[in-house]
C-alpha cells in the first residue's frame, strides 16, 4: 500500500515522502533540507530509493546531497537544463518516471522559475491522482514570478488546470492563509471562500496542514486559476485602472491578478 506523508522543513516548507508500507521503499520529493528527511525515514523504518526536483531554489534541492548520500545507488531525479546540476537523470517534459507501480508524467510548468517541472500520476495515492507542483500552484495561490512571465505562468497554471478535479495537489508550502487573505481582498463578496477560509484557519488552529488541496477546489476558488472568472475580470479591471495597467486578454487578468498580489 502506497501513502504519502508531509515532512515539514524550515518555517513553512513540506518535504513530501511517498512510500510504500509493505516493502518499506520510500520516495522523497523536494528536501530542502536533509536533517528532517533523515529523521523521518529512520523513525518510520523507511528505505530510501528515489528523490525527485522540481526546481533549483535552495529550499528545495538543499538537502539532496546530504540525504541521497545516506543510501548507496539512490536515483535523483531532476529537471534538464537547470541550474541544479545533481541529478543522476535529468529528464524533459513528456517524460515518464517510474517508481513502484506508479508512473508518473512530467509536466512543464514555468513561471517561478525556467526549468520548473511538475509530476503528475493519475494512479490513485490515498484515493486520488497525485500532482507534485512544487511552487507552481499553492492552495488559493500560485508562486510568485522569479524568473517566467505571467504568459507563462499563465499556460503553466491552464495544464494544471487540465488535469482531473479529484488530483490531490501537494505544493511545497503552507502560504494558505496568507494566500486566502489576498483572495478575500480580492474577491470580497465569494461566500465560498469565507466558508473555505474559516475550515482552513480551523486546520491550522489544530495543527494540521491545509495541503493537499483538491484541484476541484482551487478551480472553484483559487483567483489564479479563474481568469476566465467575471468576479475575477471585474476585480482585475478595478486594480488596472488604478494601476494604470491595461486588460485585453485572459494573460491579462492573470498578470494583474498577480501584480495585485504583489503589491497586496
Amino acid at each position: 500500500m502506497l501513502t504519502i506523508s508531509a515532512i515539514p522543513a524550515f518555517n513553512d516548507n513540506y518535504i513530501w515522502c511517498l512510500f510504500n508500507t509493505d516493502d518499506r521503499k520510500a520516495l522523497i520529493v523536494d528536501p530542502g533540507q536533509a536533517e528532517p528527511a533523515i529523521r523521518f525515514l529512520a523513525d518510520n523504518g523507511l528505505e530510501l530509493d528515489t528523490i525527485l526536483v522540481t526546481h533549483h531554489h535552495p529550499d528545495h534541492v538543499g538537502g539532496v546531497d546530504t540525504l541521497a548520500k545516506t543510501v548507496s545507488g539512490c536515483r535523483i531525479i531532476g529537471p534538464a537544463n537547470s541550474p541544479f546540476k545533481g541529478a543522476t537523470s535529468e529528464v524533459h517534459p513528456g517524460d515518464e518516471v517510474v517508481w513502484q507501480d506508479l508512473t508518473f508524467n512530467v509536466l512543464a510548468v514555468p513561471g517561478h522559475t525556467l526549468d520548473h517541472i511538475a509530476y503528475f500520476t493519475d494512479c490513485h495515492v490515498n484515493d486520488r491522482p497525485v500532482l507534485f507542483c512544487g511552487d507552481t500552484l499553492f492552495v488559493c495561490g500560485c508562486g510568485r514570478l522569479f524568473e517566467g512571465t505571467p504568459e507563462q505562468m499563465k499556460q503553466s497554471l491552464e495544464s494544471i488546470r487540465n488535469l482531473p478535479d479529484e488530483t490531490a495537489v501537494y505544493c511545497a508550502h503552507e502560504y494558505t492563509m496568507a494566500n486566502l487573505k489576498f483572495a478575500r481582498h480580492w474577491l470580497p463578496d465569494d461566500a465560498q471562500l469565507r466558508e473555505f477560509e474559516a475550515r482552513c484557519q480551523k486546520r491550522r488552529d489544530d495543527g494540521e496542514p491545509t495541503v493537499p488541496s483538491i484541484l476541484g477546489d482551487e478551480k472553484r476558488l483559487n483567483p489564479f486559476l479563474r481568469w476566465d472568472d467575471q468576479a475575477v475580470i471585474d476585480s482585475a479591471k478595478r486594480h488596472a485602472s488604478k494601476a494604470g495597467l491595461t486588460i485585453t486578454s485572459e494573460n491579462d487578468v492573470f498578470a494583474v491578478t498577480r501584480h495585485g498580489k504583489d503589491t497586496f
